[in-house]
């Protein structure tokens, strides 16, 4: 995926919520528990479609952008959902600078790895996904889309 920080942000959603969360650990769980509010609060059905595979990648972005943004303890992070039938967008934001070279080719973790999954998996299971500058200029975000699952 070429220049994939130089994506835009779409249009706002109808269906759309924001919330900032602290650059915290504990944000994971916390962003987890808005999703699926977000859901359950969409129109019927859509839930069942996007909070596996949605709860599994908003936890990989969040971690990722407590484990490794470079901003100060005090900075916040956003985390975005905008839903329509055909898609779930997540976005989380922060205040660091671009993302290292790794997110136009996540690498594949070796079998013992601790780590380094997250961006593997966004890649594998998200519809799309990338990052943008901030409006404002300052930070960024890393988004992923996820087409509805299909139904077993």
């Amino acid at each position: 995926m070429s220049d994939v920080c130089n994506n835009l942000p779409p249009a706002p959603s109808p269906h759309e919520q924001s919330t900032w969360l602290p650059k915290h650990r504990r944000s994971v769980g916390v962003a987890r528990r808005l999703l699926l509010d977000f859901l359950r609060a969409s129109p019927p059905g859509l839930a069942d479609l996007f909070s596996s595979t949605g709860e599994l990648l908003l936890s990989e972005l969040v971690t990722n952008t407590v484990q490794h943004a470079r901003v100060p303890a005090d900075r916040l992070l956003l985390v975005r959902f905008a839903l329509s039938p055909a898609e779930l967008r997540i976005e989380v934001h922060d205040a660091g600078r671009p993302l290292p070279s790794s997110v136009s080719t996540p690498q594949q973790p070796g079998l013992d790895a601790e780590a380094g999954r997250g961006l593997f998996l966004v890649d594998r299971l998200a519809h799309s996904w990338g990052c943008f500058p901030r409006p404002d200029g300052i930070g960024k975000a890393v988004w992923c889309t996820i087409a509805p699952a299909r139904p077993q």
